[in-house]
């Protein structure tokens, strides 16, 4: 009991040491800018005010130098309007004569060199580069005849003859020449007798006229034999109407038990149930007590490689 009464007298202890603290944290936080003067934008006074020191402070050269701005070197030069544009015929700017006369020194010289290839590059380098550099030996190499005889172009068959040039000149000989009756003959297009098309009398008749012998000719018996239509098959069954009537016994036909229990529906699980199988992973007894036969096992043997 005594212990007790003396938790009690130093929790109250320390609960009125810490009001202090606990009305200064609950005291709100004070605006940062609250007593700053108001920002207006476009006026030119300064955001913080300057120290004397920052005032008064004396300007280093340096600071001279690097204040300065950079040089302009085109505001004195007269360039014309087509300074900065591209893919014109015209230079950007004008040269002066001089430049046209003058020589160029030894350090341009020296910098207009192509770039040499280095060794390493030029042994890595395959050989169906169309660049490659041509050795001494090969440079100063005599062909053989044989070479010299390969080397020849082929040459054209002695009758071959050069295309003509387009257009043909016609010669004046051809230009005044007459055709001869016989040219004339043989220029005129050939006539041929429409055979699909007769003028009929009347409306009756056939669209082509039937000689004669036609109609007395005889059929011989092989094309009396072709001229039959091919028969059907004996078995051969036409296809029933779409709407056929129902025969009496159809309409009082009686089913059989055996026929009421095939039009049953399927019944089929619920999706719910077939997903969730409780009984997914349950051994049933008769597989249990299975047993493999010899083909099974044979087929069950891995495949040796």
């Amino acid at each position: 009991m005594l212990c007790w009464y003396k938790c009690m007298l130093n929790s109250t202890f320390v609960l009125f040491c810490n009001f202090d603290r606990i009305y200064k944290v609950a005291e709100p936080k004070k605006v940062a800018c609250a007593n700053d003067p108001r920002l207006v934008l476009g006026n030119q006074e300064m955001i913080w005010t300057h120290s004397q020191g920052v005032v008064t402070a004396q300007l280093s050269p340096r600071t001279a130098a690097l204040a300065k701005p950079k040089k302009d070197f085109g505001k004195n030069q007269c360039r014309p309007l087509f300074v900065y544009s591209c893919g014109r015929e015209s230079t950007i700017w004008e040269r002066p004569l001089l430049e046209k006369f003058s020589f160029p020194s030894d350090r341009l010289l020296k910098l207009a060199e192509p770039k040499k290839y280095q060794p390493a590059y030029l042994e890595k380098r395959p050989r169906q580069s169309p660049e490659w550099p041509v050795s001494p030996a090969a440079l100063n190499y005599r062909a053989s005849p044989r070479i010299l005889e390969l080397a020849r172009p082929k040459v054209p068959h002695p009758e071959f003859l050069m295309a003509r040039e387009l257009p043909t000149k016609v010669t004046n000989a051809a230009a005044l020449a007459r055709a001869s009756s016989r040219i004339q003959h043989l220029a005129e297009p050939r006539i041929r007798k429409i055979t699909y098309l007769y003028e009929n009398i009347f409306l009756e008749s056939v669209i082509r006229p039937v000689s004669k012998f036609a109609h007395q000719a005889i059929a011989s018996p092989r094309t009396v034999e072709l001229a039959r239509p091919k028969r059907l098959h004996a078995d051969y069954v036409p296809l029933r109407d779409a709407e056929w009537p129902v025969t009496h016994a159809a309409k009082h036909a009686v089913a059989t038990p055996r026929i009421l229990e095939l039009a049953q529906p399927c019944k089929r699980p619920m999706m719910d149930l077939v997903q969730i199988n409780p009984d997914a992973f349950i051994v049933k007894e008769a597989a249990k007590k299975a047993f493999c036969s010899s083909r099974i096992q044979e087929l069950a043997r891995p495949i040796q490689r």
